[in-house]
């Protein structure tokens, strides 16, 4: 199936202007590309860690949508320049022109699963679903994993750090509480390895069906698990339902413009003599995601590095 791109040459000023007005004529879904570096706030509700380099903003925006080659859109054309020139009285819409491009229908749920291949940490064999088991495994555990529109195939540098402390300092029959879950590829680790309970939280709503799914497809019954949707950082409710200093092991593998602020509800979650585990930190960061754990009482255990990425473990005393 082909789709033809209509990409529409704006200013930065009018792009939300521009985005509602097709929203309008019935276009489901835009594109928009531009220079305009993001915000603190824009850039902690979309937990980036490393900013890409961009050119200087020189006010240009492009607003992109796609329709189907095969239908007839002179008519929806017509009616998206008309209203192009209506919105100039609003704000400055800049060139207001239309250029069209083709693009194939590509499967861009599925593509990237051609990247996601079977792999161990040590001798925790970690495979997608879709993959067979190699007849000469021979591993501790086996774990399954379909991440789906979730973060988590356990590969990532960060990922790896995270497990191989858990390895180090879980103990069979420890309550865990994993913070921004994502697929569940650590709370899986954790009752694969011997934990008791696991909870976990995320702020995205699809991680909490991806997660559960997994840990069906890893043979793990229901009574040993929780999953909530919610930010721990300042969801109070939250906060209450996870419970309070009932965790021996708290991990988290987000980044750390997250771990900062979420630093001072960590304790509190921890049984005295509990562990932090943390990871997801780029390694210029280091620093400042140590003091801030530091700051609430904890005492460093351990820092380790893979490649550019740095794991924190903490103990409450």
């Amino acid at each position: 199936m082909k789709w033809s791109k209509y990409t529409i040459k704006t200013t930065t000023e009018a792009e939300d202007f521009v985005s509602s007005m097709l929203a309008d004529l019935g276009v489901e879904g835009v594109e928009i590309e531009d220079n305009v570096p993001l915000s603190l706030e824009d850039k902690g509700e979309m937990f980036i860690d490393i900013l890409p380099e961009l050119p200087p903003d020189e006010g240009i925006g492009y607003v992109s949508f796609f329709l189907d080659s095969d239908d007839d859109n002179e008519e929806l054309l017509a009616k998206v320049k008309e209203e192009l020139e209506n919105l100039r009285v609003f704000v400055e819409v800049g060139e207001g022109t239309i250029t069209e491009s083709e693009t194939e229908d590509k499967d861009w749920i599925n593509n990237w699963k051609q990247y996601f291949k079977s792999f161990a940490i040590e001798d925790i064999f970690i495979k997608p679903t879709w993959e067979e088991m190699p007849k000469d495994a021979n591993y501790e555990c086996t774990i399954e994993i379909d991440p789906g529109a979730s973060f988590g195939t356990g590969k990532h540098e960060t990922t790896q750090l995270c497990i191989r402390q858990l390895r180090k300092y879980m103990k069979d029959g420890d309550k865990v509480l994993d913070v921004g879950c994502g697929s569940g590829i650590l709370s899986i680790v954790c009752l694969k390895l011997g934990a008791g309970h696991v909870v976990g939280t995320d702020i995205d709503p699809i991680c909490m069906d991806s997660a559960k799914e997994n840990m069906k497809v890893n043979h793990l019954e229901e009574n040993l698990f929780d999953f909530y949707h919610g930010n721990l950082i300042d969801d109070k409710e939250l906060q209450e339902t996870v419970g309070t200093e009932c965790y021996d092991i708290v991990v988290a593998n987000i980044l750390a413009e997250v771990i900062i602020p979420m630093a001072p509800v960590i304790p509190a979650r921890l049984k005295k003599g509990g562990i932090f585990i943390t990871s997801g930190i780029i390694d210029f960061k280091e620093q400042v995601v140590r003091e801030a754990i530091e700051a609430q009482g904890l005492e460093i255990l351990e820092i380790n590095h893979q490649g550019e990425w740095v794991n924190i473990t903490a103990r409450k005393n």
